[in-house]
């Protein structure tokens, strides 16, 4: 009687560079961030993190924020336009161009 066998695929060991961690990023609610980019074809949203950073050191939201006029009342705004457009800009550079992804604004 002849029992099925199964391709035994060879695979190559992980190649292994060790990438130093991207210094300067701000911490994030009180705890240090470290980002390193040695995942391999991982794919994740981390290069939001270098985007959050650039954006935070150059203030693009504020300085977009102080070139429109804010028609609401300030009594009941709880998120400024500044934080409305990093929120937006964030999420257009995460692929997430209609913005109907989120629940919540942080």
């Amino acid at each position: 009687m002849l029992t099925p066998t199964l391709p035994i695929w060879s695979t190559m060991p992980a190649k292994v560079e060790l990438i130093p961690a991207l210094p300067g990023l701000s911490p994030v609610g009180g705890k240090p961030v470290i980002a390193r980019f040695d995942g391999g074809h991982l794919s994740s949203d981390g290069g939001l993190l270098v985007l959050r950073e650039v954006e935070q050191r150059l203030d693009v939201a504020g300085r977009l924020a102080a070139c429109i006029m804010d028609p609401r009342d300030p009594d009941r705004v709880v998120h400024g336009l500044d934080e409305i457009i990093r929120f937006r800009l964030l999420m257009i550079a995460a692929g997430y161009e209609d913005g109907n992804d989120a629940d919540r604004l942080l």
